[in-house]
C-alpha cells in the first residue's frame, strides 16, 4: 500500500505558476525512491500542461528546502567503477526536458542532493534563514555532481570552499546572495510568496519566447557541463569510502557537530 504523495502541486490557473512543494518534512523533505520518481513525473508532466508556464519549487514545513537524498533508501550500484546509479540524476526540470521556467524558494537548510535540483533552477529566492552546505567529504563521499552544477552558479572559489568544508562551514542566505547563488533574500517565511511573485511576471510572458531563453541560457553552459559530468560517476567510485565506512562517519556526526556560519 502506498503512502501519501511526497510532492504536492498546486496550480495556479489565473497566473499559469505552478507550486512544487516537496512534502516530507519530517524527514528534512529527503528525496528517496518515490520522491524521485514523483519528481520527475511532475516536471515531465508540465510539459504537457498548457495552464502551467512557470513553477516555484519549496520544501514544506520550513527547517529545510531538502537534505538530498534520504540515506535510509537503498539503491543498489553496479560493480564496475565507470558506473554509478543515482536516483537523483533524474529529479530536476532539465534532466526531464522542462523548459519552462522553475524559481527555488528556499527556506532552512538546502545541502548535498540539493543542489540537484538548485543547480537546474533558474534562480533562488532565499529566507534569511536558509543555509547551504554539501556534507558529502565529511562522511568520505566525493562530491562530483553537485560540485560540477554549484561551480557552474558561484565563484569557483566559493564552490570549491562549500563542498570541501563539508559540515565544518554553512553559507548564509546573505553570503549566497553576495557572491550571487540567491537572487533575492527575503524575512523568514516570505520565500515562497516572493517566488511565486516572480513567477507571475514571467508567466505573464508569451511562454514560447520564455522556454526559448531558458533553453538559450542553459546552452551557454551546457557542453562543459556535459563533459564534467561524464568524469561524475568514476570519480565517486575511486574516491568515495565503502557504503559501511560513510555509515559509520554518519552515525558519528548525526548531531551536526560544531560549524562555522559565513
Amino acid at each position: 500500500m502506498s503512502g501519501p504523495p511526497a510532492v504536492r502541486v498546486e496550480t495556479d490557473c489565473a497566473t499559469g505558476v505552478a507550486l512544487v512543494t516537496l512534502d516530507r518534512p519530517d524527514r528534512h523533505n529527503a528525496v528517496d525512491l518515490a520522491m524521485a520518481a514523483e519528481l520527475a513525473a511532475v516536471w515531465k508532466g508540465f510539459r504537457y500542461d498548457d495552464t502551467v508556464r512557470a513553477a516555484v519549487l519549496a520544501g514544506a514545513g520550513g527547517r529545510a528546502f531538502t537534505t538530498g537524498v534520504d540515506r535510509s533508501a537503498e539503491v543498489p550500484q553496479p560493480t564496475s567503477p565507470y558506473a554509478i546509479d543515482d536516483p537523483l540524476l533524474t529529479i530536476g526540470p532539465k534532466a526531464n526536458d522542462l523548459w519552462k521556467p522553475v524559481i527555488a524558494a528556499v527556506e532552512g537548510m538546502a545541502c548535498g542532493g540539493a543542489f540537484y535540483l538548485l543547480g537546474e533552477a533558474e534562480f533562488l529566492v532565499a529566507g534569511e534563514d536558509a543555509v547551504f552546505f554539501d556534507p558529502h567529504t565529511t562522511y568520505g563521499m566525493v562530491s562530483a555532481y553537485e560540485a560540477i552544477l554549484m561551480a557552474q552558479r558561484m565563484p569557483y572559489g566559493e564552490a570549491a570552499r562549500m563542498c570541501l568544508t563539508g559540515t565544518a562551514e554553512r553559507l548564509t542566505a546573505r553570503r549566497a546572495h553576495e557572491i550571487g547563488l540567491v537572487s533575492e533574500v527575503t524575512p523568514a517565511g516570505e520565500a515562497v510568496p516572493t517566488a511565486l511573485h516572480a513567477a507571475a511576471g514571467i508567466a505573464a510572458c508569451p511562454t514560447e519566447a520564455v522556454q526559448g531563453t531558458v533553453r538559450a541560457l542553459w546552452s551557454a553552459t551546457e557542453a562543459a557541463r556535459a563533459q564534467a559530468m561524464a568524469h561524475a560517476a568514476p570519480l565517486i567510485a575511486l574516491g568515495s569510502l565503502p557504503p559501511e565506512r560513510q555509515t559509520e562517519l554518519f552515525r558519528g556526526r548525526r548531531g551536526g557537530g560544531d560549524f562555522r556560519l559565513r
